[in-house]
């Protein structure tokens, strides 16, 4: 029975593969540009599929690096042998197959054989390590570690991903030709690391060297990564603890079993059941609707009222934290006095306004850009959102350490506030801080939206390099002002 389940599985496969290369053949019927946008798009599916799926469902590796840890060979050795070996199972054959098969599309379009033969190549490759280092995490974080909690997340990351997809799919307007919506998504996947690939043969001057660059650099970065994680696998211990006997440990059974992991599921347990944080979590999505809908009353269009939200859920989601070590309580007595670091406190802190905000975001922007009707700003959007998101996490890690105040104590209404003297200062520098060090992502998403395309990407690498140092300054300097202060802060919560 389980021989005919293999057979009819493979039948389907064969099947399923000999209709896309067919289809790919056929693609010398259609006009360059269209044959260009759809092996555009059709290989970065099938990049991020080659990652995606190993890394949701879990499937058993063959060649899984820990079964060569009896053999005592070095972790590079067996990586690089293990990569080699694998475009010989059966997933490597079925891209090697459809990559040859877009080889031949590409040069009956009039591409250079050289260029063909060399984007086929870093397609497989590409694919192949994708698919060994989506593998390698799920055996190392997922594995024997399958709870609600861990679920949910995977759900969560799960729709992050479909939903957006889906949303741009039923956006699709099909009237005698390609979409203009998809071939806008070709030119932004041409300069991604699941897109750029694919589109080496199709582009020319300007392009084919982003392209080519940033192939490169992906296939780079999935080569370090497959080597650091064989080497973590081949040189770590496995748990055989049955998931039985830790049930009851929720949180703490998913995350990391570091300091920094312990602070972090013991603030999304909080998070999630403390009233106070439900308010901010319940509020902040409504308010950055309704802020916007006075530009609607007044005339403003729809598509331009449409961006708005994102932005604003973005910078107040990051101003959340700001004083998030006054709700602990006294509770931040447990990690001075077990000696915990400010760092592992300052991103154990971060994760559920992470958790939380990451899904929110993907929603709003999917939403916000379905609306607007021009994916081709998406790129802006999100570098903005992140920058403000990024920005706001990384001054509420200061601000947080520097100037708590009173809040409400658990137990009480998540509205009641105790009279105080101080604060708003903090909530002020917080937010606008977050706004001004925006400010570059934001001024080129504005471009973008008034007809600049180039300003799209601008805005996009802006909000991203900005966001991330921000906030990895934030988490550097909050976590030596916790290491500093820490009679302070058991003082600070005593009294309040």
């Amino acid at each position: 029975m389980v021989l005919v389940r293999r057979l009819a599985a493979f039948a389907v496969l064969a099947l399923a593969v000999a209709a896309v290369c067919v289809a790919l053949v056929r693609l010398d019927r259609v006009p360059d540009a269209d044959a260009a946008t759809l092996t555009v798009v059709g290989g970065s599916l099938l990049v991020a599929g080659f990652f995606l799926v190993p890394l949701f469902t879990g499937a058993d590796d063959p060649l899984d690096p820990r079964r060569f840890a009896v053999t005592g060979a070095e972790p590079r050795a067996v990586a690089w042998t293990v990569a080699a070996a694998s475009p010989l199972g059966l997933p490597g054959l079925v891209i090697i197959a459809i990559a040859a098969t877009l080889a031949v599309a590409w040069t009956g379009h009039g591409a250079p054989l050289g260029l063909a033969i060399l984007g086929a190549a870093l397609l497989v490759v590409t694919s192949v390590l994708a698919a060994r280092c989506a593998m390698a995490m799920s055996a190392l974080v997922l594995r024997d570690r399958r709870s609600p909690q861990l679920t949910g997340l995977m759900v969560t990351a799960a729709g992050v991903v479909v939903i957006p997809v889906a949303a741009f799919a039923f956006s699709l307007e099909w009237s005698g030709g390609l979409p203009s919506q998809l071939t806008e998504a070709a030119r932004v996947l041409a300069v991604t690391p699941v897109g750029a690939a694919s589109s080496i043969a199709v582009r020319s001057g300007g392009g084919l060297v982003v392209s080519l660059l940033v192939a490169v650099g992906t296939l780079v970065v999935l080569a370090v990564l497959w080597w650091r994680l064989v080497q973590l696998m081949m040189t770590s211990t496995e748990r055989s603890v049955p998931i039985r006997e830790r049930r009851g440990l929720g949180w703490f059974a998913v995350m990391p079993g570091v300091p920094g992991g312990a602070i972090a599921a013991r603030s999304i347990v909080y998070w999630f059941s403390d009233p106070r944080h439900l308010a901010n979590v319940i509020v902040v999505p409504i308010a950055s609707v309704l802020i916007v809908t006075p530009l609607l009353v007044v005339g403003v269009p729809l598509q331009t009222v449409a961006l708005i939200p994102p932005p604003i859920l973005a910078l107040f989601l990051g101003w959340l934290v700001h004083n998030d070590l006054a709700y602990d309580s006294t509770g931040v007595w447990l990690h001075i006095s077990a000696g915990v670091r400010g760092v592992a406190d300052r991103l154990g802190r971060l994760v559920p306004v992470v958790l939380i905000g990451i899904p929110l975001l993907a929603l709003a922007i999917t939403g916000s850009i379905w609306l607007h009707g021009r994916w081709l700003v998406l790129p802006a959007l999100v570098g903005v959102c992140v920058s403000l998101f990024a920005s706001g996490l990384g001054l509420s890690s200061i601000s947080s350490i520097a100037a708590p105040y009173a809040v409400s104590q658990p137990g009480e209404g998540p509205f009641e506030q105790p009279q105080r003297t101080g604060g708003s200062m903090t909530q002020a520098v917080v937010l606008f801080g977050a706004v001004l060090l925006s400010a570059p992502a934001l001024w080129w998403g504005w471009l973008s939206v008034t007809g600049g395309e180039d300003a799209a990407w601008i805005s996009f690498w802006a909000g991203i390099g900005v966001g991330a140092a921000v906030l990895i300054l934030g988490v550097v300097i909050g976590a030596a002002l916790f290491d500093r202060r820490t009679g302070r802060i058991m003082e600070f919560a005593e009294t309040h």
